[in-house]
């Protein structure tokens, strides 16, 4: 075994990509992604992955660059005459498969084919895309053992490269059992490639059963974030994105920054939009001429305009002093482009914010750059309408006080006096604020941003299942049924209770994506398990508190849930549902919060639902 430690002094050299050995067609399809360097972890493992014939681990946190490090030299190594799957990439989770087959096929020729398999996807289309004969399979273990083993449509007999990203991930879900049931199914004379952010003694055990000599890339992080710099993230959908980033920048005074967006047709729109409130933004980005993007930089350093939206790849070089703030309004793919991005704000002993706008998605996204940073951000609240409204007639109120000050008002004063002769001071005031700032003292004028579902500091989710002790269910058993359901290992579980018809599970963001997208695929109408959100519908109700008062007018008594026709109210493990809740004394068939999932009620009394269990698990 030979090992090979890099760390940042030894890539200090800035060896580009140019320099590893890839093909001018690769290099086109990353100057065209706006990198420059590789990675650490890129600049150890792409020349061993091209040149070497030796098995690799590469030790190297998440958002370090793994997937290109691995993705770039397997695109250089394909055999388009060769028919038959040629790579087989395993990824812990699903969010993580489609991040890893996005970016590999953001690198590749049109011709190369990447196909997905992971749980909660429609499993038909599945098929016809192994039909198709890809190149390249990315999966979760679960999935990928259902094809391999289970319906045998899925042949890793021609494979040169087995690839296992976040083994540590892996082996901590619980996947061992599926991964060496699938090594099994592969040829002994592929190529090997284990990346994991640890090397417990697992992961050494399974490199030392299921791989040839091999060599180590072990790469030595370290923070280079700005203690100056506070870094904040706001959870909202896609959609309201934009409503978000208008209603930070009204709240900031003097906010001047840059805004990073995924694509140029982003950065066009949020532009586009930004101007349209009335704010001095410009868009940049590679479509736009060099001479323009000079000039516009040239406004933007000299503040005649306060935002630029860009890509990473038209903000490359750009040096402006006293950014304020810098606005992620997508999260790059890796550690390395944030630090990157954010230390643009901060310079010269000043101080600074980056802005994060993070979808539920993003969760896993979020957390592992908090985690390979060693920082946490903290969550941020989206300012409401009449917050914002507040703040701009306190600031304007703020700004006449200092002009008034100034006394330098000579120019205007013929004007006023005119403008007197017009009614009442009041009066004449009231016009002229109406005339120069109705839109931006209008609540109205900001969009309704819908509530999304909550999501714990540490990326937990919580879950409704229409069963319960009823139904034979311990926390156990509850576990297995979701996992033998969905085909998957479900990671770390948070607090389980355990009623007599129902119960509520907390699981991790991208776990419960994958949940209940499969069980949304079973039963559109009535999917045995939903969101389950924890907050007040408008009006009167319930209350609970372990055991409480139950649905108003029914008289029914729950242990730790209550719902009714006009909203609930809880505390402790309590949970409350608007929409429409019921008496049941005949037995539950589900509940949805928001009204989608009903008690089947009989007529007459109530019910009692009594005895809930509430339990702390981690797997």
């Amino acid at each position: 075994m030979t090992e090979t430690t890099q760390t940042a002094e030894t890539t200090a050299k800035k060896v580009t990509f140019a320099d590893l050995g890839l093909s001018d067609t690769l290099l086109a399809a990353i100057t065209k992604k706006g990198y420059e360097f590789p990675s650490e972890v890129q600049a150890g493992v792409i020349p061993l992955l091209l040149n070497g014939n030796k098995d690799i681990i590469g030790q190297a946190q998440t958002w370090t660059g793994k997937t290109a490090a691995f993705g770039l030299p397997l695109l250089s190594r394909l055999d388009m005459n060769k028919r038959g799957v040629q790579a087989m990439i395993l990824a812990p989770t699903r969010e993580l498969a489609i991040q890893v087959a996005n970016e590999i096929q953001s690198f590749a020729d049109r011709g190369v084919k990447i196909t997905l398999l992971y749980g909660g996807q429609n499993i038909s289309e599945e098929r016809r895309a192994l039909k198709n004969g890809p190149h390249i399979v990315v999966g979760t273990p679960g999935r990928v053992k259902d094809h391999l083993i289970t319906k045998r449509t899925l042949d890793l007999s021609t494979i040169d490269y087995f690839i296992l990203d976040e083994a540590d991930e892996m082996l901590n879900i619980g996947f061992r059992e599926e991964i060496e049931e699938i090594l099994g199914h592969t040829p002994d004379n592929k190529k090997t490639l284990l990346f994991s952010a640890t090397m417990p003694r697992e992961i050494l055990l399974l490199a030392k059963k299921y791989m040839h000599d091999y060599d180590t890339v072990a790469i030595q992080s370290k923070s280079t974030i700005s203690d100056r710099i506070t870094q904040i993230y706001y959870e909202v959908a896609p959609r309201n994105k934009f409503e978000a980033l208008s209603r930070v920048i009204d709240m900031t005074v003097d906010f001047y920054g840059i805004v990073f967006c995924k694509t140029k047709m982003d950065v066009d729109e949020v532009a586009s939009k930004l101007i349209g409130r009335g704010i001095k933004a410009e868009a940049i980005h590679g479509d736009i001429e060099q001479k323009n993007r000079e000039k516009v930089l040239a406004r933007f350093k000299s503040k005649k305009i306060s935002i630029l939206v860009a890509t990473d790849v038209a903000a490359r070089g750009i040096d402006v002093e006293d950014l304020t703030h810098v606005v992620n309004y997508s999260l790059p793919d890796n550690a390395e482009v944030y630090t990157h991005r954010i230390g643009r704000t901060a310079r010269a002993g000043k101080t600074g914010t980056a802005i994060n706008f993070v979808s539920r998605t993003d969760s896993r996204k979020l957390f592992g750059i908090e985690r390979l940073l060693k920082q946490k951000m903290t969550k941020g609240q989206v300012p409401g309408a009449r917050e914002v409204v507040d703040i701009q007639k306190k600031r304007m109120v703020g700004n006449i006080a200092n002009l008034i000050s100034d006394a330098k008002l000579s120019d205007f004063e013929a004007m006023a006096k005119s403008l007197l002769e017009l009614g009442t001071p009041e009066i004449v005031l009231a016009a002229i604020l109406k005339d120069a700032h109705a839109d931006k003292f209008d609540e109205k004028s900001y969009n309704i941003i819908a509530e999304t579902p909550q999501m714990a500091p540490n990326g937990e989710q919580r879950i409704f299942i229409a069963k319960g002790k009823l139904d034979n269910m311990d926390p156990g058993s509850l576990i297995r049924f979701i996992e033998t359901e969905v085909g998957m290992k479900i990671g770390d579980v948070g607090k389980i209770d355990i009623l007599e018809k129902f119960s509520y599970m907390n699981v991790q963001a991208a776990d419960a994506e994958q949940i209940l997208a499969h069980f949304k695929e079973q039963n559109p109408r009535q999917p045995l398990i939903v969101q389950a959100k924890a907050r007040n519908s408008d009006g009167g109700g319930g209350r609970s508190s372990g055991g409480g008062r139950g649905f108003s007018g029914g008289g029914s008594r729950g242990s730790g849930f209550s719902g009714g026709g006009s909203g609930g109210r809880s505390s402790g493990s309590g949970y409350s549902g608007g929409g429409s809740g019921g008496r049941s004394s005949g037995g539950w068939s589900g509940y949805k919060w928001g009204g989608a999932w009903r008690s089947r009620s009989s007529s007459g009394g109530g019910s009692r639902d009594s005895g809930g269990s509430s339990y702390g698990w981690k797997k």
